[in-house]
């Protein structure tokens, strides 16, 4: 299968390119850094690549917190405009076949249990509980504390921030796309993504490199809050396995289905600060009390549907993975865009 792969010169899309030659496909790379015509914006660009291509895995995004409204215009373009354009061109060039790279971020926070009116929803955390030191979230109808759980893939959409709702309107243009062509999409729902080439201490990086960043330096990893928000942190070629999986499976043509991606076992920030600390032998993790708004306290993937539907599984253990991302170098600052 040929496959353009956006955003292939990037962190997971590297990985994705290389586990595309290692099953026996014809990766195409069509990334900014590569080439600087390689926009996703450009529909007569776009056009060119998809010549000869059977799928498309799409991996270009502007990625980060994108709190601010100011953000919204560049983060609409790169993501929204740009997908919406892939999409135009995949129409026009008969190619049904996408897997998308989606994000938990869509969720806002994770699942949450009160002890006296089971699942709810509490709303975003404010200025004073967070200066206060309250991180956890309450049950938004008796402010009871409540149990953090797993989210799945049904759960309702609630981003909050700039960047989640471009994510969110990825998906919406990907099924509408779906269902007037009839082709086949699929989002895998991303959780923390950590392992070789992440980049760099940048606004578009990860807890996991802002750690190792410091690290790096000499300097104690700064974690946030109070060091126990849960995520799921799942290794780049256990993702890269799961969009090979996506794009090899025989999905439901007319419509988007959403799979998360996660490793399944919930771990808190503070937990690989310092796995990262010790396989780096670097100074212990300092808990800052400092917090960043937008910033979710839990979410953690059940990742059921996919291992099922796929019969995709993480290999990567969490301290192997850590050991092996604390070994590796980081990648190079990326460019905004894929």
């Amino acid at each position: 299968m040929r496959v353009l792969v956006t955003g292939g010169a990037g962190f997971i899309g590297s990985h994705v390119v290389e586990a595309l030659r290692t099953r026996g496909h014809e990766p195409v790379v069509y990334d900014v850094r590569t080439d600087p015509g390689a926009d996703v914006r450009d529909a007569a660009a776009v056009a060119r690549a998809l010549a000869g291509v059977d799928a498309v895995c799409h991996q270009a995004a502007m990625v980060g917190l994108g709190n601010g409204v100011a953000d919204a215009p560049e983060y609409v373009s790169r993501n929204d405009l740009g997908t919406a354009v892939l999409l135009a061109a995949m129409a026009q060039a008969g190619v049904g076949r996408l897997v998308l790279a989606g994000s938990m971020v869509v969720y806002g926070e994770g699942r949450y249990t009160c002890p006296r009116h089971g699942v709810v929803r509490p709303g975003p955390r404010t200025v004073a509980d967070l200066d206060a030191g309250r991180f956890e979230p309450r049950c938004p109808v008796c402010g009871a504390e409540l149990s953090p759980g797993l989210v799945g893939e049904d759960a309702p959409a609630d981003p909050r921030n700039v960047y989640a709702a471009t994510k969110l309107a990825q998906e919406h243009l990907a099924a509408a796309w779906a269902r007037a062509t009839g082709g086949t999409a699929v989002s895998l729902r991303y959780h923390n993504v950590y392992g070789p080439r992440m980049p760099r201490d940048t606004p578009y990086a990860g807890v996991a490199s802002f750690f190792r960043s410091a690290l790096a330096r000499g300097a104690a990893p700064r974690v946030f809050e109070d060091g126990g928000q849960r995520r799921d942190f799942v290794h780049v070629r256990d993702v890269a396995a799961a969009n090979v999986a996506a794009l090899e499976a025989q999905s439901a043509p007319g419509a988007l289905t959403a799979y998360n991606t996660g490793s399944g076992e919930p771990r808190t920030v503070g937990e690989l600060a310092r796995a990262l600390a010790e396989a780096c032998g670097g100074p212990e993790p300092v808990v800052t009390g400092e917090y960043r708004l937008g910033d979710v306290r839990h979410i953690t993937a059940d990742s059921a549907r996919l291992r099922a539907a796929l019969g995709w599984r993480p290999r990567v253990e969490f301290a192997d993975g850590v050991k092996e991302f604390a070994r590796a170098g980081l990648g190079e600052e990326p460019a905004p865009s894929c």
